[in-house]
């Protein structure tokens, strides 16, 4: 299989190579202004014509399969990676990092009137849950699982299974924060529950996988989800008896080593600044990761073909990024932030877009609205290409992706704005429904042509009107963007 697939790769690698051997030039204009409308058209025309991204990531999923972390698989995602960016000509490199690899052996669920009488449930493990779990216990319906739910339970928790709604409830009051699955397992312990039961929001019994770690380590109790009908009909239940689950699991976790594939384009007038253009490749298990987060990841792929089969010159230097270990707790993007502090590298960073379940922009967002004029004049001459573009803006800042250790460190991030996921994929988001099916061609192309412009853009205009925050500019910003307590609840909260 090993050979089947080195095999596989060389001749992706030949063909791929064989097709940069034909360049088209395109006469460059100089990053004396914002007007790169010239530079655009050529783009467009290129990724329209020849975009790879359909194909490779169809490639990725029918022969390698999920990628996972620390798995055998993900080796061969990296390895794919690697050696496509090579193909077009780049400086490629691997920035290795220690991981905690956990995947799931085995689970069984069982809910009921009595704790001897138990009925199997439909469930599947939270990753970070223990290596090993046996936890028989009352269930106590926590509601959206925030802070509130729990004072108004006075405690009652402890020592109990808690039964928590994976989003915010219908019915919720207006402005009920949104926390991720991970924070609230996290409360949960901190209330000495016993296990945590979360409910998928998702209709059709549809099972969610995803960490329940805010760290990325293993959590000390054992998480599961189930779905939204076996979920709300327990709730009802709950309001007239009591109810008992067991939660029997084994997992493994162990240290392993990791790879983030990092494909550099030096600048010619501002090489010692850089644009990070990333994403990340690895998936949950359940499936192939098609939507999560291949379309991002290939995305990223064909955007850096597209640079090279140009011959596209940037004053500030891009590097092209593929991170592992992102649902395992952005442990390559942490490692990346890392390495970059410790050889004083930091700095060196300008701007981070993030590309995450990237589908179809309508415009580009950024975590700072000083970046309006500028995004803004580059989406109307996007929009003249194609009127499909409706060069929308947002600007704010969330968390639990890639851009999150950037965003920490003060650096201005972004991404696309106005995007939908194609074929209604949003459903099977860590869902063994993540198939390359719902991959749209035409949509995955729009991702990486009007991606490229933004990042031509952006290491060509001679003015970046925001820099690095500082730690006081920087603390008053999270706050601002309601980002306090979640950094609280994952100890990342540092002021």
């Amino acid at each position: 299989m090993k050979a089947f697939y080195s095999l596989l790769i060389c001749c992706i690698a030949v063909s791929a190579e064989a097709q940069t051997q034909v360049h088209t030039q395109v006469q460059l204009q100089k990053p004396v202004s914002d007007d790169f409308s010239a530079t655009f058209k050529a783009i467009n025309t290129e990724v329209q014509a020849n975009s790879k991204a359909y194909n490779n990531l169809k490639f990725a999923t029918e022969s390698i399969g999920h990628r996972l972390t620390g798995s055998a698989n993900g080796a061969k995602a990296e390895a794919y990676a690697y050696q496509l960016l090579k193909s077009y000509g780049y400086d490629v490199k691997y920035q290795p990092f220690e991981v905690e690899s956990w995947s799931r052996i085995s689970n069984e669920t069982k809910i009921g009137d009595t704790q001897d009488d138990l009925k199997k449930v439909n469930a599947v493990t939270l990753a970070h849950s223990p290596v090993k779990a046996n936890v028989l216990g009352e269930l106590v319906d926590l509601g959206n699982g925030l802070e509130a739910d729990y004072a108004k339970d006075a405690g009652n928790v402890k020592g109990k299974i808690a039964l928590v709604y994976l989003g915010v409830l219908p019915g919720s009051p207006e402005k009920t924060p949104y926390l991720h699955r991970s924070e609230k397992t996290a409360i949960a312990i901190q209330h000495g529950a016993a296990g945590i039961i979360l409910i998928n929001g998702v209709k059709g019994g549809v099972l969610l996988t995803g960490t329940a770690s805010v760290t990325g380590k293993l959590i000390s109790i054992p998480a599961i989800c189930i779905g939204l009908e076996d979920g709300m009909a327990l709730k009802e239940t709950l309001k007239n008896k009591k109810q008992y689950a067991s939660l029997n699991m084994s997992n493994f976790s162990g240290l392993i080593k990791a790879r983030n594939v990092i494909a550099t384009l030096k600048g010619t007038t501002l090489p010692e600044e850089k644009i990070v253009v990333g994403g990340h490749l690895d998936s949950w298990d359940l499936a192939t990761g098609a939507i999560d987060n291949g379309i991002g990841s290939f995305a990223i792929i064909d955007m850096a073909r597209t640079f090279k089969k140009l011959q596209l010159k940037t004053g500030r230097s891009l590097e092209f990024i593929l991170f592992m270990g992102e649902e395992q707790g952005l442990l390559g993007s942490k490692a990346y932030i890392a390495e970059a502090q410790k050889n004083h590298k930091l700095d060196e960073v300008k701007f981070m877009l993030n590309y995450d379940m990237a589908n179809n922009p309508k415009g580009f967002s950024t975590s700072r609205k000083e970046m309006k004029a500028l995004f803004t004049t580059w989406g109307s001459q996007i929009n003249q290409l194609d009127s499909g573009f409706k060069n929308i803006f947002n600007s704010g800042a969330g968390l639990h992706s890639d851009h999150q250790p950037f965003l920490l460190e003060g650096i201005p991030t972004g991404a696309g704005a106005g995007e939908r996921l194609p074929n209604n994929s949003g459903p099977f988001y860590h869902s063994d429904g993540d198939v390359f099916a719902l991959v749209d061609d035409q949509e995955l192309r729009n991702t990486v042509r009007f991606s490229a412009m933004l990042i031509y853009a952006l290491a060509n205009t001679p003015n970046i009107p925001v820099g690095r925050q500082s730690e006081e500019v920087l603390k008053q910003f999270l706050q601002e963007n309601n980002l306090e307590e979640p950094l609280k609840i994952a100890g990342e909260w540092r002021w």
